[in-house]
């Protein structure tokens, strides 16, 4: 997992808190994710606002301001549905920074206007780097033309190095998300059929879950560039 922590420009710092109480109005938070929000989330900063005017970058029709929130935590864990409330209130474009116990991690989806709807908007699975020292050094900016660039290449840096891949790198960002997601969703799969190999004992049914195994795994590799994964043999 490539780092994803930028050193964003003095001009775009702001660093206002946000109370919890404006996400749970604006997300319509239940009983059940308010709890999540106490237990797990200590305090949320708007910590930066990337804007034509903060980076002299221009606003594309789609992103027309990046917001980088930081969010300090109670434990080590932070549930998506907590990520997904603040989304869904901040009408902007997020990248989320994590911190605990002199550690951080940079998380984000990929959000743009939705089709059928421009008020509302489209968000993707999280992305995520690992855990990483508050005080690791921070990259410089991306090289972007204006801000729909910068946002991509900042979603894109959360991702695995297959989104990057020579095969793929003329992809729109919307493509590579899908991708992305489709890789994520076929390794589960992988997964689970080799916990469905490991418990059946009967020889015909072992052959058949390996022949499902192989059409899995070749999915995996078609998706992500991938070498071959070698066949299972134990049949």
């Amino acid at each position: 997992m490539t780092t994803a922590f930028f050193d964003y420009p003095k001009a775009a710092a702001f660093g206002r808190v946000v109370p919890k109480s404006r996400i749970y109005e604006h997300a319509g938070a239940g009983t059940a994710l308010r709890d999540l929000f106490v237990t797990q989330v200590d305090q949320i900063v708007w910590k930066y606002k990337l804007a034509p005017e903060t980076t002299n970058l221009a606003a594309t029709k789609a992103v027309s301001e990046i917001q980088v929130f930081g969010i300090s935590l109670r434990t080590g864990k932070l549930d998506d549905d907590v990520l997904r409330a603040i989304d869904r209130a901040i009408p902007f474009p997020l990248i989320f920074e994590l911190s605990w116990s002199g550690k951080r991690k940079a998380v984000a989806a990929f959000k743009r206007p939705s089709e059928a709807d421009v008020t509302k908007w489209v968000v993707s699975a999280y992305f995520a780097t690992d855990w990483a020292p508050d005080d690791a050094p921070r990259r410089p900016l991306p090289v972007a033309l204006n801000l729909g660039g910068l946002y991509d290449a900042l979603i894109t840096a959360l991702m695995p190095e297959v989104a990057a891949e020579a095969d793929h790198i003329s992809e729109d960002i919307q493509t590579r998300v899908a991708r992305m997601e489709a890789i994520r969703t076929k390794t589960r799969e992988v997964e689970r059929i080799k916990g469905r190999l490991t418990r059946e004992k009967q020889f015909n049914k072992r052959v058949a879950i390996n022949a499902e195994l192989r059409a899995a795994r070749q999915e995996l590799e078609r998706l992500s560039g991938a070498a071959p994964v070698a066949a299972t043999t134990n049949e």
